[in-house]
């Protein structure tokens, strides 16, 4: 190991002390402090909202050494201090103790440690009495809320009405603050979602949201300019190019874009190794039961207006807003003329695992059956054994439940299509678009490009012609290598591919 990692190290204090990497966020927290009061933060698990936090608190206690050499250094007031109410609602073991004890406990325990007396009852007065004597002996108040989301996340899907109840419980507890703000120097409000910000925070409409702020772009997550800059040894003996295309490629401004922190420090600690770190964490499994409700498989380029990409409502979730909160999807690029966002995967790490997940779940098979097939189908095309391909692609038709057949098998058909090939990774393009059309996927290996055109009860030969026709291959015809196009067609009636012919096309 080169230098040492802070993997799953969230506390400021910590890292510094004990000689850990860290990347300077000082300057974000330096903005933050002198241009408002009132934020809230929204970003995927795992992407350093935790140490954002850390170093607000240990600012705010004056310990000047932990920040020697770092931007903020010499622009901070070390004589003053503030009193700080942390919360996580990731560790108040709200369920064990129900939501309301949880915090009540918690506001107990943070009084206790500055000797402050509490007479209030209830979460919300008890909020607004511990601000108050704080802020009368002590000055005034930093407020910093971690994973403030996680009382309602824990309950999406499996109990709704639990969800719905926290949220107000939440609602309840937060409405303290805006009239709270003279005795306040700060507050700061982090989360994965922002599915239910606005009827929690309602009456906090003071309340700045940073998550796709430009300015803030780079606030959680690692820069190519930090990688390269902190990590020049590790860069000379890895592939700089492959690291990008597995853990960078999070984006929240569609300018600025960053690594996954976690992934992308396990990758060095694991001896540089490509591997899942970040999902292997979370299997997004809320997430993959909506895509089947809602007939989703596709999340290559997905365009949404910026109003619908928050999405407010617990008794109606939306997909869409939910993956790109998440960290899912990202943000691929911005029209502010229509206000329009287009999310795509943001990574290699991120696209073949959760499409992997997705395959396992619409074919109802065990995870990880999707990885065999489509590896076997790269080895085919690699070779230009063409022609046990259709073998291939009947075993993994064969794995679908006869009663998915009866229900929708043209959905179904389409779906494992597009999850099989696009399983092939960083080998293919799906349904790319060209002047001429739409063609359904494009594989460029080492000596092979492949066209691949799929037909519903129609015929293979009529899927070459498309291609022919439509020269899609002919982009491609200065790279010395075979050009080949395939037609694959499908029975409805007989549930498999029933043809599958191919044909060189010269140049």
């Amino acid at each position: 190991m080169i230098q040492k990692y802070p993997v799953g190290i969230q506390d400021f204090g910590e890292i510094r002390t004990n000689g850990y990497l860290y990347v300077d966020k000082t300057a974000f927290v330096y903005k933050l402090i002198n241009e408002g009061k009132f934020y809230f933060l929204s970003r995927p698990r795992r992407f350093g909202k935790s140490l954002f936090i850390s170093t607000l608190e240990c600012l705010f206690l004056a310990k000047k050494e932990l920040f020697k050499g770092l931007y903020i250094e010499d622009k901070w007031n070390w004589e003053q201090t503030n009193p700080i109410i942390r919360m996580s609602f990731s560790n108040i073991g709200h369920k064990e103790k129900g939501l309301n004890k949880a915090i009540s406990d918690e506001l107990d325990s943070i009084a206790n440690k500055y000797d402050i007396q509490l007479s209030e009852e209830i979460i919300s007065g008890k909020f607004k009495e511990l601000i108050q004597k704080l802020s009368a002996t002590r000055g005034k108040v930093v407020v910093l809320i971690d994973e403030y989301d996680k009382p309602i996340i824990d309950y999406l899907g499996e109990n709704p009405d639990k969800a719905i109840e926290n949220r107000d419980i939440m609602k309840v507890f937060y409405s303290i603050l805006k009239d709270a703000d003279p005795h306040l120097k700060l507050v700061f409000i982090t989360g994965v979602s922002k599915f239910s910000r606005v009827s929690i925070f309602s009456d906090l409409n003071n309340l700045q949201d940073l998550t796709t702020n430009k300015f803030f772009a780079g606030c959680c997550g690692i820069t190519q300019n930090e990688l390269e800059a902190h990590f020049k040894q590790e860069l000379l003996e890895t592939d700089k190019e492959a690291i990008k295309k597995w853990y960078n490629g999070y984006s929240w401004d569609a300018k600025t874009s960053v690594y996954n922190p976690f992934s992308l420090l396990s990758f060095f600690v694991q001896g540089s190794e490509f591997k899942n770190y970040w999902f292997e964490t979370g299997t997004p499994t809320f997430l993959i039961k909506l895509a089947e409700k809602t007939q989703l498989y596709d999340f290559s380029e997905i365009e949404i207006g910026a109003n619908a990409l928050v999405a407010y409502d617990i008794q109606k979730l939306e997909l869409i807003p939910l993956m790109f909160q998440t960290g899912y999807l990202t943000i691929k690029s911005y029209s502010p003329m229509s206000d329009v966002y287009v999310l795509g995967y943001p990574n290699n790490e991120v696209k073949k695992s959760y499409i992997e997940v997705l395959m396992a779940a619409y074919s109802q098979s065990d995870l990880g059956y999707g990885v065999v097939y489509v590896d076997k189908i790269r080895q085919l095309l690699e070779k230009g054994e063409i022609e046990r391909l259709e073998g291939i692609l009947n075993t993994i038709f064969k794995s679908l439940p006869y009663e998915l057949w009866q229900k929708e098998n043209e959905h179904f058909y389409h779906a494992i299509i597009h999850l099989t090939f696009s399983l092939l990774g960083v080998y293919i393009q799906s349904e790319v678009q060209t002047s001429d059309g739409r063609m359904d996927a494009l594989i460029r290996l080492k000596d092979f490009v492949y066209s691949i055109e799929f037909k519903l009860d129609e015929s293979a030969e009529k899927a070459i012609q498309q291609i022919k026709d439509k020269g899609y291959l002919v982009p491609f015809s200065a790279e010395n290598k075979k050009l080949v196009a395939i037609g694959i067609n499908f029975s409805r009636e007989k549930k498999k591919v029933e043809e599958v012919k191919w044909e060189e096309i010269k140049a």
